[in-house]
C-alpha cells in the first residue's frame, strides 16, 4: 500500500479521508525589506496556524497539508511537527530551492550532481538534523519564460533526487510564467509528468498554456486562490472550469499558499480556510459536484506525492512506496 512521508512518520494513503490543501506555508520567511510581512514565525504564529487547522480539520475534515517550505526559506521541521500534532491534521514537508532572489550560497556554480546529493542526503536522513523526512520536493522555483541558469540546476537535481528516492517535484513559476519550459526541463531527466506539479497557473490567464500541461501528465496547480491582489477569485474560477470542460478534472489541485501572517484569519486575511467557505461553494454554484471536488482536493493530491490511485492502493507505481 503507497504511504506518504508526513512530519510525523509513514501514513496510508487510506488515512487521509478527508480533503488535502496542496500548497502551503505553516512556517516561513521569505522578508527581504525588514517589514516583517511575509513571515509565518513559529514564536508568533504557531498558535494561530495551529487554530485554523484544526477549525478545518472539524469542519470541513481537512486531513493533509502539503507544506512547500523549502531551504532559504526559514523552514522549521521541528514546528511543523508540533503543528501537525497539536491541529491533528498530517503535515508533508519539503525539501529544494525556491527561485534564485532566495537561493542560498550553496547554489552558486555548484553542479547538479552535488546539489542532487545535498536534497537526497535530507530525503534519506531527515531536514536539518532533526530527522524528519520530507515527502516532497518543492516549491522549486523559476521566474520570467525560462528559468535561469541557477534555477535551471535546481530543478534538474530536484528531478534527478526524485528520480532516485521517488519523491514528487512542486514548482513555483513566478507569476504563473515559464511552467511549460520547467516541465520541459524536469521530464528531459526521464522524470514522469504525473510525478510533476506546476505552480501558481491560476496567476496565468492562458488556458491553453493549462491544457497542454494538464495533456502531458502533469498536474496544473491553481494554489493562490484568494489572493485577490494578484488575481482575482471570478477569474480563477473562469480558468478552472474551463480546465475541467477541457477534461483534466484529474490533473487540478487547489490551494491558497498562505505565505505571511496578514494571511490568517487572526489578522483579517483570508486564512487557509479560503478555500473551502468561499472558493469551493462557488464553484458548486457553477456546476462542480461533491466528486469532482473530492478529486480535486483529496484524490488528485495524493495521486500527485504517490504516483498511486489513492482509492485502488493496489496500482502505483514501482516507485511510489516512499515511506
Amino acid at each position: 500500500m503507497p504511504h506518504l512521508t508526513t512530519v510525523a512518520g509513514p501514513l496510508p494513503v487510506s488515512a487521509v479521508r478527508g480533503p488535502a490543501l496542496s500548497h502551503e506555508h505553516l512556517v516561513v520567511d521569505l522578508d527581504r525589506t525588514g517589514d516583517g510581512a511575509a513571515v509565518l514565525a513559529p514564536g508568533r504564529h504557531l498558535g494561530a496556524v495551529t487554530s485554523e487547522l484544526a477549525a478545518l480539520r472539524a469542519e470541513f475534515g481537512l486531513s493533509l497539508i502539503i507544506e512547500l517550505t523549502c531551504r532559504g526559506m526559514g523552514r522549521d521541521p521541528r514546528a511543523l511537527a508540533r503543528i501537525a500534532e497539536e491541529s491533528g491534521v498530517a503535515v508533508v514537508a519539503a525539501t529544494g530551492w525556491y527561485y534564485e532572489p532566495f537561493h542560498r550560497d550553496e547554489i552558486g556554480g555548484t553542479p547538479v550532481d552535488r546539489l542532487t546529493a545535498t536534497l537526497v542526503r535530507e530525503i534519506t536522513d531527515g531536514l536539518d538534523s532533526t530527522g524528519i523526512r520530507p515527502g516532497v520536493l518543492g516549491e522549486i522555483g523559476s521566474h520570467g519564460d525560462r528559468p535561469s541558469e541557477p534555477e535551471s540546476r535546481a530543478l534538474l537535481a530536484s528531478a534527478h533526487a526524485a528520480l532516485a528516492t521517488g519523491l514528487s517535484v512542486a514548482t513555483h513559476a513566478q507569476l504563473g510564467r515559464g511552467g511549460l519550459a520547467q516541465l520541459e526541463l524536469l521530464t528531459g531527466t526521464g522524470l514522469a509528468p504525473h510525478r510533476i506539479s506546476i505552480g501558481h497557473q491560476d496567476l496565468l490567464d492562458d488556458p491553453a498554456v493549462h491544457r497542454e500541461l494538464a495533456a502531458s501528465g502533469a498536474y496544473v496547480a491553481f494554489d493562490t486562490v484568494g489572493k485577490e491582489s494578484y488575481q482575482s477569485d471570478d477569474t480563477r474560477l473562469r480558468l478552472l472550469l474551463a480546465l475541467l470542460e477541457a477534461g483534466h478534472a484529474d490533473r487540478a489541485l487547489l490551494s491558497c499558499d498562505i505565505s505571511r501572517h496578514g494571511y490568517l484569519e487572526s489578522e483579517g486575511g483570508q486564512g487557509y480556510g479560503h478555500l473551502f467557505r468561499s472558493f469551493l461553494p462557488k464553484a458548486r454554484a457553477a456546476g462542480v459536484d461533491d466528486d469532482l471536488i473530492d478529486l480535486m482536493t483529496r484524490r488528485n493530491p495524493l495521486r500527485f506525492l504517490t504516483g498511486a490511485d489513492p482509492d485502488n492502493a493496489a496500482e502505483s507505481d514501482t516507485d511510489t512506496e516512499v515511506i
